[in-house]
């Protein structure tokens, strides 16, 4: 019987875990039982669902921000540490600029929002800054542009880690213009980096691009400050 139910399944494009899930399932009427095991694949699903768009999002490890410390992070007036934990600013359309020293916890803030944005059903691509100018410039050559950008103006959340830290081709930045462009009042833009806004132009020379771009950025944006000593130098076995 249950090979027969599997092979339905298969047929609807049902999960295999309903055939499971119904032997455990106890209800007084047939409607109470279809309806728990509806609920049962529906949630199955976006369980699956949600490990799709963590895996497709490309963060480099998996944080949570069960036990963040928010201490060491100056907010703004109007933006707190509730509106990072209800994604609120990614259904507004709205930026986050992350500033501050290595090692202060921007790249695990940046990750942590992303993944409860995938956790919320929401498309995130995360990417090291200087690795997504050379994936531009080599799509460009290859002719896989349009897929690539296609990929990151589908995602609702783009999160930029490293933002700064080695100068970029030139090309490369042009693209990456053209990906901050597209994404103006239309996705969220996460930036972590650890240079002041005067010094963009010593990775993107060209000084209009660049005012173009922070003009972009930092419209809708809020700029969060991370004042705190490296967590890794803090607990390095040198330091000990």
């Amino acid at each position: 019987m249950f090979n027969t139910i599997s092979e339905c399944c298969k047929n609807l494009k049902l999960s295999k875990t309903i055939v499971e899930n119904s032997s455990k399932i106890k209800a007084e009427t047939h409607e109470e039982f279809l309806l728990q095991l509806l609920n049962k694949e529906i949630e199955n699903r976006r369980k699956l669902r949600v490990q799709t768009l963590i895996k497709q999002a490309g963060f480099q490890v998996l944080k949570t921000l069960k036990g963040y410390d928010f201490s060491q992070i100056k907010f703004p007036a109007t933006f707190l540490e509730h509106d990072i934990q209800t994604g609120s600013f990614i259904t507004e359309k709205q930026n986050i600029i992350m500033y501050g020293n290595v090692g202060t916890g921007r790249t695990h803030l940046a990750t942590d929002i992303g993944i409860e944005a995938c956790k919320n059903g929401k498309r995130v691509v995360f990417c090291r800054t200087a690795a997504i100018v050379n994936q531009l410039s080599e799509a460009k050559k290859s002719g896989r542009l349009s897929a690539l950008l296609k990929k990151l103006n589908s995602a609702e959340l783009l999160i930029f880690d490293e933002w700064g830290y080695v100068p970029l081709e030139r090309e490369g930045c042009q693209l990456l213009f053209q990906v901050i462009a597209d994404a103006y009042e239309k996705q969220s833009v996460i930036i972590t980096t650890n240079l002041e806004f005067s010094k963009w132009i010593n990775i993107f020379y060209d000084e209009q691009m660049t005012s173009a771009m922070i003009d972009r950025l930092i419209h809708h944006s809020h700029l969060l400050i991370f004042d705190g000593q490296s967590y890794r130098v803090k607990h390095s076995t040198m330091s000990q």
